[in-house]
C-alpha cells in the first residue's frame, strides 16, 4: 500500500483518487473550497456536459493543443468508459446533438455525486478547507505536501488544482506554482473557450440577438487564407460576440492577436450571393412601396436590419423600388461577409477553460508522472492540454486523472 495524495477535489482529482484508492492504496484528497466540483457545478449551465461520445481516435481530432501526448490516455479511459462509470455509481447519462453527453437529470450535481460516491466506496479520506502550500521533495522524490495546518508525507502525490479559468471556483493556479518549484516548465496560461471583444460600438445594436446556422469566417491581415471558418450558433453580447462557434474561434486563437484578424459574419450561408439576390428581388417585387427596412423583415432579424444597412451605405427609410442595383449588391455582399473586428479575448473570469499549463514534454503521457520528479503527478487543466467545446476538456480531466495512478504500484 503506498501513501498517495491527491490536491484538488475537481473531476480530475476526484477520478484519480478513486483510481488509487480502487488499487488498494491510502488516498487523502485536499481541497481547499468547502466542497468538491465546484466548477462541475457550473459546466454546460448547470447540465454538466460530462464527455462525448466519440471513439478515441475522433476524440483526439477535437483537441487543440498537444492531441499525441494525451493519445495513450484517453484509450486507457474512453468517453464510453466514463459512461459506464456514471452508470455504475448511479448516475444515468444520455447523449444529445454532437454526442455530447449529459446526465438524465441534468443536474450537473449528479454528477459530482457519483464520483463521491465511488470514492468513499473506496476508502478516500477527504480534507476540505485545507489549502496546500507548497510540496516536500527530497533527492527529486516526493516526500510530502505542506498544508496550512502542518505537513503530510506521501509515497506521490498528484496535483488536480485546475487552471486559472472560473478563478471563483477555486482555479488560481496553484498547480503552476508548485510546478514551477520543482523545475518545471509552465506554458503560459491564457483563457480560452471564451467570448471574443470588439472594436466600435456599432454591433451593440445587435446585443442579446442569438443566431442560428450562421457562418463565421476569420482571416488574417492578408487576406489570402480563412484561419478559421465555423457554422452554428452565435450571440452578439455588450462586448462583442459569444457562442459556440465563437468560443471554438478562441480555442484556436487563444495565442495569437486577434488585432491582426478580420471576421466575417454570413448570415445567410445556406444562399450563395446569385441566390441571395434573387431571393431580395422576388421580396421587392412583392413590397414595392414599402421602404427597404421593413422588406427586410422576412429575410434578417430585426435587431440586425439597421447594423447591416448601415454597412452597406443604404437608407432604411428608402422605397425598395428606389434601391439602385449597385445598392442591392452592397447589401447582398454585406448580408454574406458583415465585418466584425476582434480586438481582444475575454478574461479567465469567461473562460470555460485554460489554454497552456505544464509542459507536456516533461511528463510521462502514459502516467502523468513528472519526469523531474519521481511520485509527482499532474492532471486536467494543469497540464498544456485543451479541447474544443462538447465535454471534450472534461473527459481530458478523467482521463488524465485516470491514467496518473499507472504507475502507483
Amino acid at each position: 500500500m503506498k501513501r498517495v495524495i491527491v490536491v484538488g477535489a475537481g473531476a480530475s482529482g476526484l477520478m484519480a483518487a478513486y483510481a488509487a484508492a480502487s488499487k488498494g492504496n491510502s488516498v487523502l484528497l485536499f481541497e481547499k473550497n468547502e466542497k468538491a466540483g465546484k466548477k462541475i457545478y457550473i459546466t454546460g449551465k448547470g447540465r454538466c456536459n460530462l464527455t462525448n461520445d466519440v471513439p478515441p481516435a475522433e476524440f483526439l481530432c477535437h483537441v487543440v493543443r498537444n492531441a499525441k501526448f494525451l493519445t495513450r490516455a484517453i484509450y486507457g479511459c474512453t468517453p464510453q468508459d466514463v459512461k459506464a462509470f456514471m452508470e455504475q455509481n448511479g448516475v444515468g447519462v444520455k447523449t444529445e446533438r454532437g454526442n455530447r453527453v449529459f446526465p438524465v437529470s441534468d443536474h450537473a450535481s449528479d454528477v459530482t455525486k457519483a464520483l463521491l460516491h465511488a470514492c468513499e466506496q473506496v476508502g478516500v479520506v477527504f480534507r476540505f478547507s485545507e489549502k496546500v502550500e507548497e510540496l516536500s521533495i527530497s533527492d527529486s522524490t516526493m516526500s510530502g505536501i505542506i498544508t496550512e495546518k502542518g505537513r503530510y508525507d506521501c509515497d506521490a502525490a498528484i496535483i488536480c488544482t485546475g487552471g486559472l479559468s472560473y478563478p471563483s471556483t477555486g482555479s488560481t493556479g496553484d498547480g503552476y506554482r508548485f510546478a514551477r518549484q520543482c523545475g518545471h516548465r509552465v506554458i503560459e496560461p491564457l483563457p480560452s473557450l471564451t467570448g471574443v471583444n470588439l472594436k466600435g460600438n456599432d454591433f451593440t445594436q445587435m446585443q442579446g440577438l442569438s443566431l442560428k446556422n450562421v457562418r463565421l469566417r476569420a482571416v488574417r491581415g492578408d487576406g489570402k487564407k480563412n484561419f478559421f471558418d465555423g457554422f452554428g450558433e452565435m450571440l452578439f453580447t455588450h462586448y462583442g460576440i459569444s457562442g459556440p462557434i465563437v468560443l471554438t474561434f478562441s480555442a484556436l486563437a487563444a495565442r495569437e492577436q486577434l488585432k491582426n484578424f478580420s471576421l466575417f459574419l454570413d448570415f445567410k450561408p445556406a444562399l450563395d450571393e446569385e441566390k441571395l439576390d434573387a431571393r431580395i428581388l422576388r421580396d421587392f417585387a412583392q413590397a414595392k412601396n414599402k421602404s427597404l427596412g421593413n422588406v427586410l423583415g422576412g429575410l434578417l432579424p430585426a435587431k440586425a436590419i439597421g447594423c447591416v444597412l448601415q454597412k452597406s451605405n443604404v437608407e432604411r427609410e428608402k422605397k425598395v423600388n428606389a434601391v439602385t442595383r449597385e445598392e442591392r449588391r452592397a447589401l447582398v455582399r454585406t448580408i454574406k461577409n458583415y465585418p466584425l473586428f476582434p480586438v481582444s479575448l475575454r478574461g479567465f473570469e469567461e473562460a470555460v477553460v485554460t489554454a497552456g499549463g505544464v509542459d507536456v514534454g516533461q511528463i510521462d503521457p502514459a502516467t502523468m508522472e513528472s519526469r523531474l520528479v519521481k511520485g509527482l503527478y499532474f492532471c486536467g487543466e494543469t497540464l498544456d492540454a485543451d479541447a474544443l467545446t462538447g465535454g471534450f476538456n472534461l473527459q481530458i480531466a478523467f482521463v488524465t486523472g485516470f491514467a496518473a495512478v499507472n504507475a502507483i504500484r
